[in-house]
């Protein structure tokens, strides 16, 4: 299923062939299926981990500051997630209650508590998420230098593609 008719004024097709608008949208429709595969996987690991999406946020970081030796508190879940103070401290509560997190005294600051990933929860998330991501490695390491140049550069186009303009972006 495409998102545009081949004969879309919004799609500029000047100097392409029939055949090169065909795979043209074949990537498109290869991305979209990606994105798809991703969501259902991101939702598969949520229902396993019995957590939402602000929870694996969280415990996303922390496990990511916990390989760069950097100390995560309240604070810094409420700046990722994007939530205020008072849902920060549900969040913790929850991941605490659920045996996910566990709140450790901060080693310079008496006032705040450093949240650390229990180790049931990063055995479970290297089991699932952590396989996933070797093996998309292991995808990426198949292909020869010269694709995963194209593909870079196609996502880092993609990306600013993305970027909010007009009216999306200032809203």
């Amino acid at each position: 299923m495409r998102y545009f008719s081949e004969d879309s004024d919004l799609i500029d097709q000047s100097g392409l062939s029939a055949d090169e608008v065909d795979r043209c949208f074949r990537v498109l429709e290869g991305l979209r299926e990606y994105q798809n595969a991703a969501r259902a996987l991101s939702e598969a690991s949520k229902r396993y981990m019995k957590l939402n999406e602000s929870d694996m946020r969280a415990i996303r970081m922390i496990l990511r500051s916990a390989q760069q030796d950097r100390i995560v508190t309240p604070k810094d879940i409420a700046r990722e997630v994007g939530i205020s103070g008072a849902s920060t401290t549900k969040l913790v509560d929850r991941l605490v209650e659920g045996g996910h997190l566990v709140r450790v005294p901060h080693p310079s600051d008496r006032r705040t508590t450093r949240l650390e990933v229990t180790e049931s929860t990063r055995q479970s998330s290297r089991d699932t998420i952590g396989r996933q991501h070797a093996r998309r490695f292991a995808v990426a390491a198949s292909m020869s230098d010269d694709d995963r140049v194209a593909v870079i550069r196609f996502f880092k186009a993609m990306v600013d593609a993305d970027l909010p303009q007009g009216e999306l972006a200032t809203s």
